[in-house]
Parts: C-alpha cells; sequence; structure tokens
C-alpha cells in the first residue's frame, strides 16, 4: 500500500486527516483556531447531475456537432459539449435537450445515450461527486446562438465537423463522448 501521508506545509504532517506534530508544529499550533485547518478538515461530500449532448446536423454528407466555448476561472477559453443542471422534476433526456438549446439554440431530439462522465471537485463547503449523462441528439431547428444561455456560461459557439471534434475538445473525456458519437452514427459498435 501506498504511503499516504503528505507534506502540507513545512513540519506539519497530515496523515489520514489527522494533524502529526513535526519541526515547527508548536508555532503553527499556537496560533490556529478552535476549528482546523481548512485544509485537513472533512467535508460533506455531496452527489450532483447533470446532462447534455452531442447535437449532430448533417449537410452535405458531412455530420457536424455543436460545440460551445467559456472562459474557466483562470480566464482561458475551454471548448466543450453543452451541458448543465437537471431543473425541477426534468429527466436526463429533457435536461439534456434543454440545456443543449439554451447553450447553442439548437433544438434538438435526443436518439441515444452515449455515457456518463463523473469526477470530484471541491468548493470552500462541500466535495462534489459530479456525474455528467451524455446523450446524441439530431438537430431539428434553430441558428448557433448563446444568446439564450441563461447562465451567460458560454462565450462563444460553432459547429464542428463531429469527426474531428475531439481536436478541439478541452476535455479528455469529452473528447471521448464525442468519439462514441461518431462511432455509433458510423455503424461502429
Amino acid at each position: 500500500m501506498p504511503n499516504r501521508e503528505n507534506r502540507c506545509r513545512p513540519g506539519i504532517r497530515v496523515r489520514f486527516g489527522k494533524v502529526a506534530a513535526g519541526p515547527g508544529y508548536s508555532d503553527f499550533v499556537s496560533h490556529a483556531a478552535a476549528e482546523p485547518p481548512r485544509y485537513i478538515r472533512r467535508l460533506p461530500t455531496v452527489e450532483e447531475r447533470s446532462a447534455g449532448g452531442v447535437v449532430v446536423d448533417v449537410r452535405d454528407g458531412i455530420a457536424l456537432v455543436a460545440v460551445i466555448a467559456r472562459r474557466n476561472r483562470a480566464g482561458r477559453l475551454e471548448w466543450c459539449l453543452p451541458k448543465g443542471h437537471i431543473e425541477g422534476v426534468e429527466t436526463l433526456t429533457q435536461t439534456a435537450v434543454r440545456e443543449v438549446a439554451e447553450e447553442t439554440g439548437i433544438t434538438g431530439r435526443v436518439l441515444l445515450e452515449l455515457g456518463t462522465i463523473d469526477y470530484w471537485f471541491a468548493t470552500d463547503e462541500r466535495r462534489v461527486h459530479k456525474y455528467v449523462h451524455h446523450f446524441l441528439l439530431e438537430a431539428l431547428a434553430g441558428e448557433l446562438t448563446i444568446e439564450m444561455d441563461p447562465d451567460h456560461e458560454a462565450v462563444d459557439v460553432a459547429w464542428l465537423p463531429l469527426h474531428e471534434a475531439h481536436r478541439h475538445l478541452t476535455f479528455p473525456n469529452e473528447r471521448r463522448i464525442a468519439r462514441v458519437a461518431w462511432q455509433r452514427l458510423a455503424g461502429e459498435e
């Protein structure tokens, strides 16, 4: 079993969420509040679910997929698939259709499920285990726009050839979903 000890600060060792004494430990403790330091405090864990997908329009025999661009916390541009939180009593497919329409301007119809991505992240208050369900959607109507995005997260939207989308998407998990969509449309399993 690997050593699970991490060095957080000089003189402070954290092992399984507990502080162990080391050089300089008493200086740190004398200034500490009654609550343990934030980096060793256990955060409650919650589960979140979102849905979105690969909305495809076939033009001149080429399958195009609508992707959005947004800025991350560092201000860098990220190209990704449209997706978002479930609202009220929506089903996953209803959420996918709504989110695609809001973030791209394209109304779609769900054809099939492509897969689920899950990952962890933390806020100041909690750890989140996020599940994002992706669907393949057929584009029915609309024009590309980010004007309907209620959160104003999208800064751009574009059509990309589906067989090349994995080269432009920022996140490896979404590149994998785009490849699955291409394989399903191409009849490969």
